[in-house]
């Protein structure tokens, strides 16, 4: 029984098995969550590079496409439709002592284009031009 213990144990890094139990704790707060103040919450536990591009994103959603929801997803910024379902999100460097952090979008979002396109971005700063392109492609995101 230790053997399969310990397998277990290395399948998932601490790191996901605590965005296990973010999901875990918003599924039951379901409808009672505030997914604003969640939100930013989580935003505000970031470090400062992660905030950063957190709050930029976070601007750059709620301008571009006013009908997304903030929330949180595994424990981190996400953005929903009507139905609930997450369009894009933000995956802090800091949450799997990344590298990078990663600006990316679910089958939801409206964004193909052919036969290929990209669904996820890695961010290490943002610059303006950074901004508008995030910008066109949240807006094609739910056009």
């Amino acid at each position: 029984m230790a053997t399969k213990k310990a397998a277990t144990k290395t399948v998932f890094s601490d790191a996901e098995l605590e965005a296990m139990q973010d999901a875990k704790v918003e599924r039951r707060k379901g409808k009672k969550a505030d997914g604003l103040s969640d939100l930013l919450a989580k935003i505000a536990e970031l470090d400062d590079s992660d905030r950063a591009i957190a709050e930029t994103i976070h601007a750059l959603v709620t301008e571009n496409a006013p009908d997304l929801a903030p929330k949180t997803w595994y424990g981190m910024p996400a953005w929903a439709n009507k139905d609930g379902k997450v369009v894009c999100f933000l995956t802090p460097a800091g949450k799997f002592d990344s590298r990078y952090a990663s600006f990316g979008f679910n089958d939801v979002a409206r964004l193909d284009d052919g036969t290929v396109w990209p669904t996820s971005f890695a961010v290490s700063k943002l610059t303006k031009a950074d901004e508008e392109n995030f910008a066109k492609l949240i807006r094609k995101a739910v056009s």
